[in-house]
């Protein structure tokens, strides 16, 4: 299956990985992989990226409230580096901000338990970043 982009939430603990559908309109939730061992991360990574043949990897940017870049854009922006190195893809990076915060919501407003949230929301997410990017680029390329 070709899938037009993959998005990242790279989190200190966890990373959410989620897909687009073939069309490239709808970002599914796909999987929250542990931040270590750094080992099983490449590993799962590779594994969803060879199953799902995407066309570019979209990877979350934490801005902070006025724009500016901390720590964990730092970070997101070296974890971007090494995804490209290691997939040969394209990598664009996106502001994330709040979809974390949005995924909690989303997640409580479905009766999802602190544990069930803990176990999903990195992927919930990945699905928010990657379906902004996918709505962005849909708003583009469509002729007013």
């Amino acid at each position: 299956m070709t899938t037009p982009a993959l998005g990242v939430d790279v989190g200190t603990v966890r990373v959410g990985v989620a897909g687009s559908d073939e069309t490239g309109m709808l970002a599914t939730p796909l999987r929250t992989v542990p931040r270590t061992p750094a080992a099983r991360l490449w590993r799962e990574l590779a594994e969803i990226v060879d199953e799902r043949s995407p066309q570019c990897i979209v990877v979350g940017l934490p801005r902070r409230l006025d724009g500016s870049e901390g720590e964990s854009a730092a970070d997101a922006r070296h974890v971007a580096a090494q995804v490209r190195a290691r997939t040969g893809l394209p990598v664009e990076m996106w502001d994330e901000r709040f979809t974390t915060a949005a995924a909690e919501r989303s997640l409580i407003a479905n009766g999802r338990r602190r544990a069930q949230r803990r176990r999903s929301i990195d992927a919930v997410a990945a699905s928010l970043l990657l379906q902004s990017w996918l709505d962005a680029r849909a708003r583009t390329s469509t002729p007013r």
